[in-house]
């Protein structure tokens, strides 16, 4: 979900782990030269989806890399399946009354451009909490804590995960 930390764990996460982050977002706009808000107004959510889709495709194909998607990332079935496939996939889940506070005053959000920003944000979260769920090999409560505590948190269930696993690497490629 938007809001939910993904860039500010995942970035610190792989600092921590001499890995590469990328925040498909910031990668789309910088591939474009223009803001996603730019996307959806030219293009729509279905243009933004479309190409959301390509670059994850391509970017789930590299190894030793931390993937911040889009919230809404979780929408295709086709990216649900290909992030299943590739490496360890974790869903920072956040209550609705957090991700309110945490994106009431950012105006760079397209989708919460809406007159009820924070009905939207619980509409949203009512629609992707199960396909995060369904895609996730790790639940982390986004709720608690500072980034620092968080990515603690995340690195104690990816060790568990691994272990119960006995998955030694964090790529899987397709």
């Amino acid at each position: 979900m938007m809001g939910a930390g993904k860039s500010t764990v995942g970035r610190e996460y792989a600092r921590r782990h001499g890995l590469e982050f990328i925040d498909c977002d910031h990668e789309l706009e910088a591939r474009t030269g223009v803001k996603i808000a730019t996307i959806f107004e030219i293009e729509g959510e279905a243009g933004f989806r479309k190409r959301e889709s390509q670059l994850v495709e391509e970017l789930a194909a590299r190894c030793d890399i931390v993937l911040g998607t889009g919230g809404g990332v979780v929408l295709n079935p086709d990216n649900r399946a290909l992030l299943r496939g590739r490496g360890i996939v974790v869903y920072l889940n956040v209550p609705p009354r957090v991700l309110w506070e945490r994106t009431r005053h950012d105006r760079s959000r397209p989708l919460l451009q809406v007159p009820n920003p924070r009905e939207r944000i619980e509409s949203l979260y009512r629609q992707r909490d199960p396909l995060y769920r369904e895609v996730a090999d790790i639940v982390v409560d986004g709720n608690r804590g500072s980034p620092s505590g968080m990515v603690r948190q995340l690195e104690a269930a990816i060790d568990k995960f691994r272990q119960k696993r006995n998955a030694h690497t964090e790529c899987r490629p397709g």
